[in-house]
């Protein structure tokens, strides 16, 4: 009997056979999706793909299955990209999606619909939301392929509108598997950067497949999430994109997008010079109007009427003049009284008043002043009168009382006088 082995390592030895085989490893896979699961807690999606005759085993990753433009459901045809291979623990025969796409006009449009009845559910096509774009926008910006028809027309439609307008390009492929993540990103940095009024994403016509990445839910709620005004212009008219249903407004082409959101600046400024005409016609006709009362007015009034009223202001000047004059008149005597009364007081006050009245007063050394307030035998002094002075020496000094020293200072002065004779 030849040499058993275990079943772990008959399942390993079918596995590695199959990651052997280069064509087991990218392969493309068309069925129907049935007994589908999806593990909440992991991610993972597991279901089985079949045909009329036979089935196989699938699983889809998380890291994959985070891409999907739509949520799988039993029953749906599908295109996959995946790699065969064996779960050792079961020896189960499956194949590890990588991709999986729609296999068919009416499983997409089906995706299509269930995406957007999630979406509207949702409240992401309320019209609350809508955002409403700028009369005058001096910023635009670009979603769209660098290189495509879509920019050209947007260009051109601007140049013949508003030459003015400026544009900020965020290029992004608008076609293939990687179109939904660009556009995204695009419309992202666009807003965040803060420099657009308003943002454009525009591709040109094409297929149902061609436009399907513009259904994807990422993209549609960055869309919602976009602060700045967001117009889609995807497509011709009779294209319909999740992204249309999202935007603030939708164009039905990128050209119209384009006129959708630049103002005629011809049109625009007829409008004025038309406004700026009927503003001046409303001006000369009142200015008419007025002319026409000015004249009325001068017409009644007569010459007598005017020489009357001139007669009358020219009494009321008088009587004001001469009020006028009265209170000057009257406020000038006050005031040359109280300067009268000022000038008496002035000189009463003054000292030398007193000497022209035949007084003298003591005039003491400083030094002598601030050694006592009482004169000293042997001292001299300065006696000053009205018409001289003389230095003195103090023979006798004898103390009183007020009244009498009041007497004292008068016979000082009286001595004063007698020495000034001699």
């Amino acid at each position: 009997m030849e040499r058993a082995i275990t079943v772990s390592q008959l399942n390993r030895y079918a596995k590695d056979l199959l990651e052997q085989d280069v064509l087991l490893q990218d392969l493309a896979v068309s069925g129907e999706i049935s007994n589908f699961t999806n593990h909440f807690k992991t991610g993972h999606l597991y279901f089985s793909l079949k045909d009329e005759t036979a089935s196989v085993k699938a699983v889809m990753f998380r890291t994959d299955a985070q891409r999907l433009s739509f949520v799988p459901e039993n029953g749906m045809k599908v295109l996959v990209s995946c790699r065969v291979s064996l779960y050792e623990r079961d020896g189960a025969f499956q194949v590890y999606v990588r991709r999986m796409a729609l296999d068919g006009q009416g499983a997409m449009q089906a995706a299509f619909e269930q995406l957007k009845k999630k979406l509207a559910a949702q409240g992401l096509f309320d019209a609350v939301h809508k955002k409403t774009l700028p009369q005058m926008p001096k910023t635009v910006g670009l979603v769209t392929s660098k290189t495509g028809a879509a920019l050209q027309d947007i260009l051109n439609v601007a140049r013949r509108r508003c030459p003015m307008a400026s544009f900020l390009l965020c290029p992004a492929n608008v076609q293939g598997a990687q179109a939904a993540q660009q556009v995204t990103r695009a419309i992202q940095t666009l807003d965040a950067s803060g420099k657009c009024d308003v943002i454009i994403v525009a591709r040109g016509g094409g297929s149902t497949e061609d436009l399907w990445e513009f259904n994807n839910e990422t993209l549609a709620r960055a869309a919602y999430a976009c602060r700045t005004p967001l117009v889609s212009a995807v497509g011709h008219e009779i294209d319909f994109t999740i992204l249309d249903f999202v935007a603030d407004c939708r164009a039905p082409t990128p050209s119209a997008a384009a006129e959708i959101v630049l103002p005629d600046m011809a049109q625009r400024m007829a409008a004025v010079r038309k406004t700026a005409a009927s503003l001046q016609q409303m001006m000369h006709a009142k200015l008419s109007r007025a002319n026409y009362q000015l004249s009325s007015c001068k017409t009644k009034a007569s010459t007598e009427t005017a020489r009357t009223k001139i007669e009358r202001r020219r009494g009321d000047l008088n009587r004001l003049r001469t009020r006028a004059y009265e209170g000057m008149q009257n406020k000038t005597e006050r005031l040359q009284m109280r300067l009268a009364h000022a000038a008496q007081m002035a000189e009463s006050l003054n000292p030398y008043g007193v000497l022209a009245r035949g007084y003298a007063f003591v005039q003491r050394e400083p030094s002598a002043a601030e050694k006592s307030a009482v004169l000293t035998e042997g001292e001299q002094v300065t006696l000053i009168t009205k018409q001289a002075q003389a230095v003195c020496t103090v023979n006798r000094v004898t103390a009183h009382s007020s009244g009498l020293q009041e007497l004292g200072e008068n016979e000082a002065l009286a001595r004063g006088k007698e020495k000034e004779k001699q």
